[in-house]
């Protein structure tokens, strides 16, 4: 990855994340100015909060929507209040959840001639990956390949998210982009 942001520019995300959502629970806390010009940059981001180890919402987006700085406090908000799969963060979940943020690449074209090869082109715990046919799309970051390291069920999972049969990313060959991510995450929280 080109372009690389620092640990602490990666910690000042992180606060602001944080801040932006106490903030939005009706704290008066003052959010740093983001006046880094590295973080004034545009790129996709994604936010993920977790409670317990637990997903409690992540939400982001692959295109770049404005800043890096600016894309992380609204996918902060976004993560906490607006994830359908999840009731809005409370204050006391607020103690306790745990954040992490993605800054993403541009997203590139895989081309592939089956299932296997797709399978051998992929690179786990690198890829994200962005699953699309027909209407359908869904993204898995980089991060999820903890949770599903082996391809298949990765991409199977995928399939499933974009709403799609489990095998269409072996039967139905779908368009397949990928993109790698600078993740920080806070350290005790």
């Amino acid at each position: 990855m080109d372009d690389l942001l620092t640990v602490e520019q990666g910690a000042l995300l992180l606060k602001a994340a944080r801040l932006t959502i106490g903030n939005r629970l009706g704290r008066k806390e003052k959010i740093p100015a983001v006046e880094d010009t590295a973080l004034q940059r545009k790129s996709g981001t994604f936010v993920t909060l977790k409670l317990e180890g637990q997903l409690r919402g992540c939400i982001g987006n692959l295109e770049p929507a404005g800043s890096i700085a600016a894309g992380i406090q609204q996918n902060a908000i976004n993560a906490a209040f607006h994830d359908y799969r999840f009731s809005p963060l409370t204050e006391e979940e607020l103690e306790r959840v745990h954040i992490d943020i993605s800054i993403l690449t541009a997203a590139s074209p895989l081309s592939y001639g089956d299932g296997d090869d797709l399978l051998r082109k992929l690179r786990p715990g690198i890829d994200g990956v962005i699953l699309s046919h027909g209407s359908a799309r869904a993204t898995f970051l980089p991060q999820v390949w903890e949770q599903l390291p082996q391809p298949e069920q990765f991409l199977g999972h995928l399939c499933r998210k974009a709403g799609l049969p489990e095998k269409t990313w072996r039967d139905s060959h779908p368009e397949i982009l990928v993109y790698q991510v600078q993740c920080f995450a806070e350290e005790n929280a």
